[in-house]
């Protein structure tokens, strides 16, 4: 399969890394300077965006990384993975789930990385340009309660902390999936 996808502020040690027609753009190789015109499966930071931007402390510039994504994605089709309720969707006008399309043709799916094999459920927002809601791939939707929770900051949680390196990795399962999404994504968009 000759399709290639652009993943833009992955982790120096992504599960993307591993899989092929993924172009990685990790620290080191700097995502601010992609200018090509694959599709894009964007994970900006997101510790100033989350629930927990409180606790957080972003290196200076970090926030201006997912408008920068956002852009990516609006440029050259394909999604953004971002925490439910991430502060982004306000600050770059992105329309929540179910509440229809931006001016891109843009749109967000809410799903759970459980779902794909992550032990906790990462309660997580798609932003989508450039693929139809039904022409995107199959979602396994698994029923139950994951073994831990990303964080126990409520105190009320008795399940294990998953560790910080598993609550920033992408499970490989869901890697796959966001791939075939992008893929999808590709063409003209604008």
């Amino acid at each position: 399969m000759g399709n290639q996808v652009s993943v833009l502020f992955a982790r120096s040690d992504s599960n993307y890394k591993k899989m092929l027609g993924c172009d990685v753009w990790d620290k080191d190789r700097d995502a601010r300077n992609y200018i090509g015109a694959n599709p894009v499966i964007c994970h900006p930071p997101c510790r100033g965006w989350g629930r927990l931007r409180k606790f957080a402390n972003p290196e200076p510039g970090e926030l201006e990384l997912a408008g920068f994504a956002v852009d990516q994605v609006r440029r050259c089709g394909g999604v953004l993975e971002h925490p439910a309720f991430s502060n982004l969707w306000e600050a770059a006008g992105l329309p929540g789930p179910g509440k229809g399309r931006d001016i891109f043709g843009g749109w967000t799916l809410p799903i759970a990385q459980f779902w794909w094999g992550h032990r906790a459920n990462k309660a997580t927002w798609l932003y989508i340009v450039g693929c139809e809601m039904g022409e995107i791939p199959d979602i396994p939707i698994v029923l139950g309660e994951a073994s831990h929770v990303i964080s126990r900051s409520r105190g009320r949680q008795k399940r294990p902390e998953v560790t910080k390196a598993e609550r920033e990795h992408t499970p490989p399962e869901l890697c796959r999936w966001l791939f075939d999404l992008a893929v999808r994504c590709g063409g003209d968009n604008g």
